[in-house]
């Protein structure tokens, strides 16, 4: 890479009601974005329009914005089955819509994403939004906060490649086709219901 490459990354926060997206580019060691917001889906109540319309707007962005890579928050594991395979599916159809394209496709885990951005695998997502906005310069008002979830993700990738300790340890999973250890656990089902918990709009009603 030469400090003059630029390209941008796409971080997408995956969800079933709402799907927060954003568009990091990347100059050299300079770092800005470009767009960021949220895929309204909770007025769709057949599940199949839902992943329908997903797959298009996650198109429809990458088409219009020109990413060279797709990073993605990946799913929890959990005793509730239902809203996994929700979210799974969710995820899924936006990973389908990048590869499409020839794109490559990354997944972060949630606590490493919050590690990267904030320090704290716990943070909020309060806290996570005002490191984002406070680090890319984003002062307008989001109406939610899977925006700057999105920019996150985007945000993690971009630390991750571009650290040589971090791209030494990679992503859970690349391009999609599996890898990591995610083992479903009594502790990861109680951190799925308290993430249920904090984000009702994540649960599929």
């Amino acid at each position: 890479m030469t400090d003059q490459e630029t390209y941008r990354i796409m971080g997408i926060d995956p969800g079933t009601n709402y799907m927060g997206y954003g568009m990091l580019e990347v100059a050299g060691r300079r770092v800005r974005s470009v767009v960021l917001g949220d895929i309204d889906l909770h007025k769709l109540t057949d599940p199949y329009a839902k992943l329908r319309y997903i797959f298009e707007r996650v198109g429809a962005l990458i088409d219009e914005y020109h990413p060279r890579e797709v990073a993605l928050e990946s799913p929890f594991f959990g005793e509730n089955v239902q809203s996994m395979l929700k979210l799974g599916r969710a995820q899924g159809v936006a990973m389908a819509a990048a590869l499409s394209r020839g794109l490559q496709v990354f997944e972060y885990a949630p606590t490493r994403i919050k590690q990267n951005i904030t320090g704290r695998g716990s943070a909020a997502k309060e806290q996570v939004a005002a490191i984002v906005s406070r680090t890319l310069g984003v002062d307008r008002p989001l109406r939610r906060l899977d925006a700057t979830d999105g920019m996150a993700v985007a945000l993690c990738h971009y630390y991750t490649t571009s650290s040589p300790l971090q791209a030494a340890l990679g992503p859970e999973r690349v391009k999609g086709l599996g890898g990591g250890k995610k083992a479903a656990s009594r502790k990861g089902s109680q951190s799925w219901e308290h993430f249920l918990r904090e984000h009702p709009d994540r649960e599929i009603k």
